[in-house]
């Protein structure tokens, strides 16, 4: 499910709203989903913490996940490159509740 989330986010108007350059069908899922949560990588780097460096270098400062496992792994991410404090991982439904009036 790509268009549902994304049409909920580009409707409440955020300012600064952007895509990491993989998305959507090309998006980089996390894994947690088929159990890459509980593995450990043999080759190159943790995806968690391969998209936790992808959303840095986007220069966000909040990021919206739809999945509770990609919740979870982005911000283990987020906690291994010490950026918890200035990169808040929300669940859409959170970012939605914030901007609720």
């Amino acid at each position: 499910m790509y268009d549902e989330p994304r049409t909920i986010l580009q409707s409440m108007n955020l300012s600064g709203y952007k895509e990491l350059d993989r998305h959507g069908s090309e998006s980089f899922c996390c894994g947690a989903g088929g159990g890459r949560m509980w593995m450990e990588e043999n080759i190159g780097k943790r995806i968690n913490l391969e998209r936790a460096e992808e959303i840095v270098a986007n220069g966000a400062n909040t990021v919206a996940v739809g999945c509770p496992f990609c919740l979870t792994m982005i911000e283990d991410g987020m906690k291994e490159l010490e950026k918890e404090e200035s990169i808040k991982t929300l669940d859409i439904a959170e970012l939605v509740a914030k901007h609720m009036v």
